[in-house]
């Protein structure tokens, strides 16, 4: 199982799958054909039908810059690898001298067609919870102390770079009004929400508050182009954020123990994109959101020191009712449902801290049997509910 470097990963938003991918492809593909005089890049499936949306043109053309770029949305061709596949075309005295075809897995990853990936990338020798939980019990660790046994030495030194890019794009979305770019008029809102505090205000409403202004803080950052942490992706980029950060300034917690959360979170992302997807393209939002809400109630759980059978419900409770969710971006932009869906998960995830306080030795589903569930409804899904902006709110919005 790969590195908790997989699934946080600083860079623009608004779509981790849909420019980060494409533009990290383009990069290698550029790197590769230096002396190409123009590129040509043909996106498929969801990469075509919201790529417009996504910037995904954008970022593609940034990357070759300053060599020109042709880009093209082919919205017909079937029986593609992945719902999110490019072909990029190097082209030199009006021929094509090397191709590529790559697909984008989600969260800023990318496979390339005949290239198999790196052994080296693997560096958790388990890669289901049941197993990982196991080992620690057995060695009478933690899931945070798992994670620095089997990662690199600088794994705290890079927690504390996320955690450093979590709190600016909080910081800055709350600090920034206006309308998001795209065609909406979609109005910031985070920072009345953290600014309006209403007369006689209670705990529990504050909470509600304050967690969902985090969450619309970088979430609108992330619809800005702004510089956001994938958690796992751009478009969920807020709930895990959002719920350390409030809770954090509540209870005064180290940022030891914020940086041992981000590691639980990491190592739950991780269990999800081995055995199923994060992708929205290929299992809806259920994949994304979904995701990032278990990531974000496991690390609550670590943040508050509860058992690893603790942070399993919470994760299981988590994601077990987001099965389902479609992915449906009106206009192919990450805004509307995707902000709103942010700040809902991240309260979400402060629910399932305080199931799993409770219950956790009643539940019935393991965290990995919901993972595997979640992985076959995502296929069973039709494709205009995963990230096509042809079905849900997208058909029927305007």
């Amino acid at each position: 199982m790969k590195s908790v470097k997989d699934v946080y990963k600083i860079g623009k938003g608004p779509s981790s799958s849909h420019t980060m991918g494409p533009q990290r492809a383009a990069e290698i593909f550029m790197k590769e054909n230096s002396s190409a005089e123009s590129f040509k890049a043909i996106l498929y499936g969801s990469l075509a039908r919201t790529g417009k949306g996504h910037r995904t043109d954008g970022a593609i053309k940034e990357a070759f810059f300053p060599v020109p770029c042709e880009v093209f949305f082919d919205c017909e061709k079937s029986g593609l690898p992945h719902e999110n596949t490019l072909d990029l075309f190097a082209i030199k005295n009006g021929k094509t001298v090397a191709e590529m075809r790559v697909m984008s897995v989600g969260g800023g990853d990318v496979e390339i067609t005949g290239r198999p990936a790196a052994a080296e990338e693997n560096v958790y020798p388990h890669s289901t919870f049941k197993d990982v939980a196991a080992y620690c019990k057995a060695e009478n660790i933690r899931l945070s102390d798992y994670v620095y046994r089997f990662e690199s030495e600088e794994i705290k030194t890079f927690l504390s770079s996320v955690w450093r890019a979590m709190r600016n794009e909080i910081d800055e979305g709350l600090n920034k009004t206006g309308v998001l770019p795209g065609g909406l008029n979609v109005e910031r809102k985070a920072k009345l929400l953290f600014s309006q505090r209403q007369p006689g205000e209670n705990a529990t409403t504050r909470e509600n508050r304050i967690v969902c202004a985090y969450a619309f803080a970088a979430s609108e950052q992330n619809a800005d182009l702004g510089i956001i942490v994938t958690a796992p992706t751009c478009g969920a980029c807020a709930v895990l954020p959002a719920v350390i950060r409030y809770e954090s300034e509540v209870e005064k917690f180290s940022e030891k123990k914020i940086l041992d959360a981000l590691a639980v979170g990491g190592l739950i992302g991780c269990i999800i994109k081995e055995n199923a997807s994060i992708s929205g393209a290929e299992c809806g939002c259920q994949a994304e959101i979904g995701s990032a809400c278990a990531m974000a109630s496991a690390a609550l759980c670590e943040l508050f020191g509860m058992s690893i059978d603790q942070i399993e419900c919470a994760a299981e409770v988590a994601m077990e009712h987001y099965l389902g969710l479609t992915c449906d971006p009106v206009c192919g932009l990450v805004q509307i449902p995707c902000i709103e869906r942010n700040a809902v998960a991240a309260m979400r995830a402060i629910n399932c801290l305080s199931l799993a306080n409770f219950l956790y030795g009643t539940r019935k589903i393991s965290f990995d049997l919901v993972v595997k569930t979640m992985y076959e409804t995502g296929k069973d899904i039709s494709r205009q509910y995963k990230e096509t902006a042809e079905g849900g709110l997208a058909k029927n919005y305007g």
